[in-house]
């Protein structure tokens, strides 16, 4: 495919775009010529990342998706900068490591929560109201989750119920 310009180019929000999944769908997007904002904590991951791309058609955006202010005003600088939003990739996430149950740490289990559900409903909420007040309306949100969704990962409570979440959203 052939990078569009611009002006014609879909417009996409990818979360978790520093590494693994994240990083590959960004790539993806960039090279079938999408506009594209790289969201991740570490800037410099999102750094590496853009600069695997051959387009230049991206941005990056250090932030904690946790943050609900933070949120609003990236999905409101994507709009101030393209007018648009056609694709948001929620997929953003956390795997806090094997624990038995009995020893899950409630902090533990509550920023798993936080970064896995609550951020993920976060860019959601903030993409659904841009792509409803746009013109033309409409787009489309991905919400990334995992097999442990349906099949539990064993010792991995809080990443498990996290993920079964992701699917009812």
């Amino acid at each position: 495919m052939t990078a569009q310009t611009p002006s014609q180019a879909k417009i996409a929000v990818v979360t978790g775009a520093g590494s693994g999944i994240g990083r590959l769908s960004a790539l993806a997007l960039l090279d079938a010529g999408w506009a594209v904002t790289l969201v991740g904590r570490r800037r410099s991951a999102l750094e590496e990342s853009l600069s695997l791309s051959k387009e230049s058609a991206g941005s990056i955006c250090a932030a904690d998706i946790t943050d609900e202010a933070t949120v609003d005003t990236l999905f409101e600088q994507v709009f101030e900068a393209h007018g648009r939003l056609d694709l948001l990739f929620n997929n953003a996430g956390i795997f806090s490591g094997s624990v038995p149950f009995e020893q899950t740490d409630a902090s533990e289990w509550r920023r798993m929560i936080d970064v896995n559900l609550t951020g993920a409903f976060l860019c959601a909420r903030s993409a659904f109201r841009l792509m409803k007040r746009q013109a033309p309306s409409g787009g489309r949100i991905i919400n990334n989750g995992s097999i442990s969704a349906h099949v539990p990962r064993p010792r991995a409570a809080a990443y498990t119920a996290s993920k079964h979440a992701i699917t009812g959203l």
